[in-house]
């Protein structure tokens, strides 16, 4: 992490691009286990963790984001024990809804990406005219 205030944006989104590239694995990994019997799904909670964590600032955006403490925004694996299995091998993942997840997560990876970009381009702007 970069430690300022210039870089707030940036140490967020930096975390949001590792919980995506994280789940991109966890969801590959269980399109490669689909016919492994009694597998269970894994998947990663970090949206909930930043929702919360903008949630409890006050003011602008800027001031919330600026207010984040970086640790309460981990995102945590979990194994999904939840879902109903209609295999007779306890395997309980559906490769349809798996591929649809796969192309959610792309999508919030490329637009992650493109944030990051965009507040790095600021910042060279906003160095350049001094």
């Amino acid at each position: 992490m970069i430690n300022s205030d210039v870089f707030n944006y940036v140490n967020i989104l930096n975390k949001a691009a590792d919980a995506t590239w994280t789940r991109g694995k966890l969801l590959a990994n269980n399109l490669a286990n689909v016919s492994t019997p009694g597998y269970k799904r894994q998947d990663i909670e970090f949206q909930t963790y930043l929702a919360d964590a903008l949630k409890q600032g006050h003011g602008t955006l800027d001031q919330r984001v600026a207010g984040v403490n970086l640790q309460s925004i981990e995102p945590t694996i979990y194994k999904d024990n939840t879902s109903l299995s209609y295999k007779l091998d306890g395997n309980n993942v559906d490769v349809d809804t798996e591929s649809a997840n796969m192309g959610e997560n792309v999508i919030n990876n490329n637009a992650i990406l493109e944030s990051i970009t965009h507040e790095f381009s600021r910042i060279r702007l906003a160095l350049s005219n001094n």
